[in-house]
């Protein structure tokens, strides 16, 4: 029959078939639609992807849907795809068959060698980042403008981790073209253009660290008082909490080491060379590093309580079960806030580690092997406070240039 709207509309409107009915065009070979014993009505394309081979037929849409002249130029394109070897019935199947964005970065982190700390890290970025933007759409069939679109999202609450998740879904797309979860060299979210990054440059003034030394006195002896409830039925007098001493000591290590927190957390005492002074960590951000340990340092090693495995005991310390203290965010938010550090991060104690050394004139690999950097440029960020050797140095240059052309 010769398929128009005309045509199409009166055997829509005609009695329902007993059993499903197909109509071809007269003109387009392969072009028809299809009616259901329900009355649905079904446009579609047939072809044989290869000559000789069995033939397929492609669901084009619904009767109703698409116009029969919207349909018959669907269907000339799908056969003509056909002709040149594009089979998309078959690309229809796989994309249907393929993984989501939340189950090929599930795999990437799953597979891929990488740190422990890392691992977890990405999971986090995954579940509260890209899978409610991207995690239920298909793999193969995201663009650069839905990563964009998604990153702009992301962008709304959080800079910085919105820069982190496409990282994420880039490092995946590149691992999972590789393996064959998508086409070879697909990767939306390759030329996505990041949020602008600063570093952050927070460090201690001796005045702040002198409050810090005397919150933690206090939080380890008579407790850092708790803030007073708004709640009409809270206690007047202010309680106190009271912090353990591998609490403390761990804030007062990564203040006398430049360590970085897990660093500290998952130190275990038989890495603790005590007659050396060194800490011989097996496996940090840079790999194997080992720590010199400066006097203060050890004095606060040696005064903490060893109770299991762990330098810093947790709640599961000495038991069969025992793991590293998860973190400190909630005595440090404590004792920060005594000591009127404002929005002071533990990691920034590390900072200041590096900026007393940096402004005393120590030399910046020096810093950088004290602080266990694997590259000297990550160093240079404290470049701008190591300014007295640099000024010696112009000094005695200049001092002799002055001389010779008679300058004062």
């Amino acid at each position: 029959m010769k398929i128009t709207s005309e045509t199409v509309a009166e055997i829509m409107k005609s009695a329902v078939p007993n059993k499903t009915k197909f109509h071809f065009d007269d003109e387009l070979t392969g072009f028809g639609f299809y009616r259901t014993t329900g009355g649905t009505g079904t446009w579609f394309a047939e072809f044989r992807p290869v000559a000789g081979g069995s033939k397929k037929r492609l669901k084009i849409g619904r009767v109703g849907t698409l116009k029969a002249n919207e349909a018959r130029e669907a269907a000339r394109k799908a056969i003509a795809n056909a002709a040149l070897g594009k089979d998309l019935a078959t690309a229809r199947a796989d994309e249907r068959a393929s993984g989501t964005v939340k189950e090929l970065v599930e795999t990437y982190i799953a597979g891929k060698a990488m740190k422990e700390t890392s691992r977890v890290f990405y999971r986090i970025t995954l579940k509260t980042q890209i899978e409610p933007h991207l995690g239920t759409m298909k793999a193969v069939a995201v663009s650069r403008v839905d990563v964009q679109r998604a990153h702009s999202k992301m962008s709304r609450k959080t800079r910085y981790s919105a820069n982190r998740a496409v990282a994420l879904l880039s490092a995946a797309f590149v691992w999972g073209s590789k393996r064959g979860y998508v086409p070879e060299g697909m990767n939306p979210a390759a030329a996505i253009e990041r949020n602008k990054e600063e570093p952050r440059e927070v460090y201690l003034a001796e005045d702040e660290m002198t409050r810090l030394g005397e919150a933690l006195r206090e939080a380890e002896t008579i407790g850092i008082p708790r803030r007073p409830s708004e709640s009409k039925h809270a206690a007047k007098e202010k309680n106190r909490t009271v912090y353990g001493p591998h609490v403390t000591g761990a804030i007062r290590l990564l203040m006398l080491t430049g360590c970085r927190l897990r660093e500290i957390l998952n130190l275990r005492w038989s890495e603790y060379d005590e007659k050396r002074g060194l800490l011989l960590l097996p496996d940090s951000k840079t790999g194997r590093k080992t720590v010199v340990l400066s006097t203060a340092a050890q004095a606060v090693l040696d005064s903490l309580p060893r109770v299991g495995v762990y330098v810093i005991a947790g709640q599961s310390a000495a038991t069969e079960e025992e793991k590293p203290r998860a973190d400190l965010k909630k005595p440090w938010s404590s004792i920060a806030c005594r000591a009127k550090l404002g929005h002071v991060h533990l990691h920034d104690l590390r900072h200041t580690f590096a900026s007393v050394g940096a402004g005393d004139g120590m030399s910046l690999l020096t810093i950088g092997k004290l602080l266990g950097h694997a590259d000297a440029a990550t160093t240079q960020r404290y470049a701008h406070l190591h300014v007295d050797p640099t000024r010696a140095a112009a000094n005695v240059i200049a001092s002799k240039i002055a001389a010779a052309i008679g300058g004062r």
